[in-house]
This record gives structure tokens, sequence and C-alpha cells, in this order.
């Protein structure tokens, strides 16, 4: 619990798990994140080594935990590498995050080096980040190099401006021009592992903050969910059971192509690719054990004229 009063996000954290899991391990020559395992603790860290070694631990809890983390490994991969193709074809000098959790872009993607981050996040969850990344930091080696520590990871990116909204109450506008985003300048915006925990009206006002924000030459990256009743009752089935896969945060909104398309036309944004990650994850040549999900994750990129 963070001085706030309210926890950080602990799909953020299942999330970089899945990252730190799959670092090395799959998609080598188009997936890596170097960065993911130093933003956890050692508990987090034990269940990733442990996916990394194909070793189920002995009792419920940490199988399931186990199993969370090697469920999400298996989708972070191809959605990761189709939001990284995205930005890296859509270079400005801005890049916001919005929900950027524990993401390690600003830390890993030399394209960055000409643009500024704005990582947008829940107080409670940026100070979790922030406290993270001041910690020492293990690399992640070889199974017999051991682990190498330092201090705090240097940005990739030009600079990086924490800011932090509470989207039921903050004005999205107001906290991104008291952090210095330049609303006449081309935007790239990033909207990962969000939008199917806001209500639909949520997006909506979402979508309309950012596009009020954006001028020809901008982009938007997002990540979210399509309706499946075989998601939907896995994800009951997991919190009935104890709420690992879900890390507790129930989907609110969840939206078809063509929905999502029209939306975002609404507010001047042209949908030019939106791809689920079962056919990313074909592409990449990764396991899809986790097809369901796979199957309703989408990725889409809408540009601004």
């Amino acid at each position: 619990m963070t001085e706030s009063g309210r926890a950080a996000s602990r799909t953020a954290v299942l999330v970089c798990q899945g990252r730190a899991a799959a670092h090395g391990r799959a998609a080598t020559d188009q997936f890596a994140d170097p960065v993911a395992v130093g933003l956890l603790g050692v508990a987090e860290r034990t269940t990733v080594d442990q996916v990394r070694a194909n070793t189920p631990p002995e009792g419920w809890r940490e199988r399931t935990a186990y199993e969370s983390v090697r469920a999400c490994a298996e989708v972070v991969v191809p959605r990761t590498v189709a939001i990284d193709r995205a930005l890296r074809a859509r270079v400005t000098g801005q890049l916001v995050i919005l929900g950027a959790g524990l993401d390690t872009r600003a830390w890993r993607l030399p394209e960055l080096a000409q643009t500024d981050v704005w990582e947008v996040d829940h107080p409670a969850s940026q100070q979790d980040k922030r406290a993270r990344l001041a910690g020492t930091a293990p690399v992640l080696r070889g199974p017999d190099e051991g682990d190498v520590h330092h201090a705090e990871l240097p940005a990739t990116a030009r600079s990086v401006r924490f800011t932090p909204v509470d989207f039921a109450v903050d004005d999205l506008g107001a906290a991104l021009d008291a952090a210095g985003h330049d609303p006449s300048a081309p935007t790239t915006w990033l909207w990962e592992g969000v939008v199917p925990y806001l209500t639909r009206d949520e997006v909506h006002a979402t979508v309309a903050a950012l596009a009020a924000r954006t001028v020809p030459g901008s982009a938007l990256v997002v990540n979210y969910q399509a309706p499946s009743a075989r998601v939907a009752a896995g994800r009951l089935l997991t919190r009935v059971l104890g709420g690992f896969v879900t890390s507790g945060e129930p989907w609110r909104s969840l939206w078809k192509p063509q929905r999502m398309a029209v939306l975002l036309a609404e507010y001047g944004l042209r949908v030019v690719s939106d791809d689920s990650l079962l056919a990313l994850a074909h592409t990449l040549g990764s396991p899809a054990r986790g097809r369901t999900s796979l199957r309703s994750g989408r990725v889409a990129v809408a540009e601004s004229h």
C-alpha cells in the first residue's frame, strides 16, 4: 500500500513478470526486455525464475502464481513486439504512455533517444515504479553467470516525465500541460493493457482528452480486448479460485474491432491496422497454449491526418 492509500497495480507487476520470464526465451530475434527483471522484487523474481527454468513449484498458491506468469509471458511477447514495431515506425518528439505501469520502453528502446516520454498513471502505481527504479536492479544473466547488480537504470529516451493522473478525478489535459507536453506538436500515444479495466464512458472520455491534444502526424497505438465467452468464463473461474491470473482487477469493457474503429474515427483517428495477438503469435512462431487470451487480445494503430 502506498502513501496515497491505494495499492499499486498488481496487473502491472504480473505483466512485468511475464516480460522478464520471456526475455531471451521466446521470439529472441524480435522480442527482448532485459530491463523488466530489474523492476521486480525478490519474491516476484522467484516465480519468474521458476517459469524460466520450467520447474513448477509445489503448493496450490505457488503453482497458480507460476501458471499466471507462464500464461502472461505467452501473451506479452506478441503484444510487445507489435507495439514496439508500431512505435519504431512512428517516432515523434513526444510519446505519451497512458497507464504506463512498469513499462520499460523509455529504458530499452534506442529509437527514443530524441523523444520525450510522459508516463501517465495513477499516483500509487507511479510511486511504486519510482521506488523500484531507485532500488538496486539485478541484470538477468545465464543460469551459471549469477546476478550482476547496478544502480538505477539510465533512460534511453531523451527524458522521462512521470505524470500522476487518477483518471477518475483528474483532468488528463491539465496534467500533461503541467508536465510540459506540447499539444501543438505531433505525439505518439500508447495505451497498452488498460482499456479492459475501464468502463465504456471512461474509454470515451480518455480518447476525447487525448484527441484534443492530437495534431496531424500523431498516432495512437491501443491494446484492447474483444468479446470472448471462453475468456470471460476463464477469468471468472480464476477470480473465484484466487484471482492470480486477473490480479483481482476485473474487466469492465470489451470492444469489437468495428466498434473500436468507429470510436476512434469519431475523434479524427483512422485505424490503419488492427491485429489479434494470436495472429501475431503465429508470425513469431510463439507457443499458443493460451489461445483464447491471444485470440481476444488486439493491437490497433490509428493515425491522425
